[in-house]
């Protein structure tokens, strides 16, 4: 196990040749996950669906050889476990029913019965366990408590996320309410994911670069650091990546603040700045642009090269700065992967 490539990364090994794995790497930018999903039905049944969900995972390994695999599943499961409705618009994206008043957070329902709804998540890490070639990872996941209390409360992703930082504001007990909820959901969802086979967590905070000062302490910090220090003390040495997607400044010390072993960094930041202000705490994992797999050409190359460059003097896992884009070329995914690996 200590000879995984992305293991060795998060226990802050630096290496001539970083790992790789691609954020959203099952996803519809391949043509054999397209027909995967057309044989499931939707998306959520493809999510449930343990076999087809552990086939399109598998996928981008078959296909690039990366080194880790990341559960299929949506940061958006978790919350429909706890009640309320979920469904997928064509085109459009996720959309929920709210969670926007103390009744309805009162209604939730308790963190020990999420895993009736979940059973088919940790089905799909049981078969990838047996699945994976033995040097590929295998990473679960969840999304952090204020992302995903984003959605509960606008009932679908907004620019800004004005609907939550409104009730923040305007009735700031059952906000708390909302995210101590899901602190304490997710920790048990993630617990049971490594009880299923997961051997890195990954904690998604897509959201996190709109709070601001006190705000990100309170609701980005905090909450990651109650979820890293209740996993840690289930799993003593689990490895943790954590994604304060466009914090900035914010990213600088989020190691030391919540004990990840990791921090992924987006692309609105620089690989030199990261190297210099990240990395100097650990392991670092990103950050090319997603939009060099669209165009290709030598700026895919000469991009890849200078994030493997930047970081080189510390641990690293090579990813994009967000999740690859369905109008990616599969072409172009193969020829940023030969960049990282010189070949």
């Amino acid at each position: 196990m200590s000879e995984k490539k992305i293991l060795r990364a998060l226990k802050g090994e630096r290496q001539a040749v970083p790992p790789i794995w691609m954020m959203r790497q099952a996803g519809r930018y391949l043509p054999e996950y397209r027909a995967t999903r057309a044989e499931a039905g939707d998306f959520l049944s493809l999510c449930y669906n343990s076999d087809l969900a552990a086939e399109v995972t598998l996928q981008p390994i078959r296909r690039y050889g990366f080194d880790a695999a990341i559960l299929f599943a949506d940061i958006l499961l978790l919350p429909q476990a706890l009640g309320p409705k979920l469904w997928f618009e064509t085109g459009e994206g996720p959309r929920m029913e709210t969670t926007t008043t103390p009744d309805q957070v009162a209604a939730l329902r308790p963190d020990e019965a999420i895993h009736e709804t979940l059973a088919p998540i940790y089905q799909t890490l049981r078969i990838l366990k047996q699945e994976l070639p033995s040097e590929t990872t295998l990473i679960g996941f969840a999304g952090a408590p204020w992302t995903v209390a984003t959605y509960m409360i606008a009932g679908r992703g907004k620019e800004e996320q004005a609907g939550a930082h409104r009730l923040k504001a305007e009735d700031r007990p059952t906000f708390e309410a909302l995210i101590e909820r899901l602190t304490t959901s997710t920790i048990e969802y993630l617990s049971a994911q490594v009880e299923a086979g997961a051997e890195v967590i990954k904690i998604f905070d897509s959201w996190a670069g709109s709070l601001k000062g006190q705000d990100f302490e309170d609701f980005a910090v905090r909450p990651t650091a109650r979820i890293i220090a209740a996993l840690r003390e289930r799993h003593p040495g689990l490895p943790i990546i954590a994604f304060p997607r466009e914090a900035g400044e914010g990213y600088i010390g989020f190691a030391h603040k919540t004990g990840a072993d990791c921090v992924a960094v987006d692309n609105s930041v620089s690989p030199e700045w990261a190297a210099a202000n990240v990395q100097k705490d650990g392991c670092v994992q990103g950050n090319l642009a997603p939009h060099h797999l669209v165009q290709g050409g030598e700026d895919l190359v000469t991009e890849t090269r200078k994030v493997v460059q930047a970081f080189q003097g510390g641990p690293h896992i090579f990813n994009l700065g967000h999740g690859i884009t369905p109008d990616a070329s599969p072409d172009n995914v193969q020829r940023m992967i030969d960049a990282v690996r010189g070949a």
